[in-house]
């Protein structure tokens, strides 16, 4: 299992998923403002002059502090990704016209607008489809084939690192699910 840190600016919010080696560039860098969880890595490094052996203890999740690369970054829109992976797991694998559950082989992303009459590929405008529904669809637009059975929407950050997490530690879970808007569907 691959283990991730997750850090948030100084706020508390999602920033990035990182390595634990990665995250030792901000502790040796006194840029971690807080941390949070129970688990610790224990990462060992040289050996000094004097025969000491370098450790960096990392947290599960850590905050940064006196970052303007990060600053910046938490202005730019999430990204839909060209997998479907989050676009599958906000929608819980149900296809959005005939209301049943797939596995992910089964499934496609359908623009509700499609791309022919100008639709965007952007989390307002795409939902999951099943390959059957989809291909039935076509490229008509929604009213000309079944009403949505739920409407897209952009996850808010917390949805968004949930949906991307890959192997979360419950600290990480837990923290990031506390943040969810009451109308996520991960809460249901």
């Amino acid at each position: 299992m691959i283990t991730q840190i997750l850090t948030l600016d100084i706020a508390g919010n999602p920033f990035k998923w990182i390595s634990p080696e990665d995250a030792t560039h901000y502790y040796a860098t006194d840029k971690v403002a807080w941390e949070l969880g129970d688990r610790e890595f224990v990462l060992r490094g040289g050996v000094s002059n004097a025969g000491v052996l370098s450790i960096i203890r990392v947290k599960p999740i850590i905050a940064i502090a006196r970052s303007e690369r990060m600053a910046r970054m938490m202005r730019v829109e999430l990204p839909l990704g060209d997998d479907n992976k989050l676009l599958f797991a906000r929608d819980r694998h149900t296809c959005a016209y005939c209301g049943n559950m797939f596995g992910h082989q089964h499934l496609s992303r359908d623009h509700v607008r499609p791309r022919t009459l100008g639709g965007p590929d952007t989390w307002m405008n795409c939902v999951t489809a099943c390959r059957e529904c989809n291909q039935a669809k076509g490229a008509k637009p929604v009213h000309e084939f079944r009403p949505l059975l739920y409407v897209p929407y952009v996850p808010c950050r917390f949805e968004h690192f949930i949906l991307s997490g890959r192997n979360a530690l419950a600290d990480q879970h837990d923290y990031l699910s506390a943040k969810l808007p009451k109308h996520s569907r991960l809460l249901a």
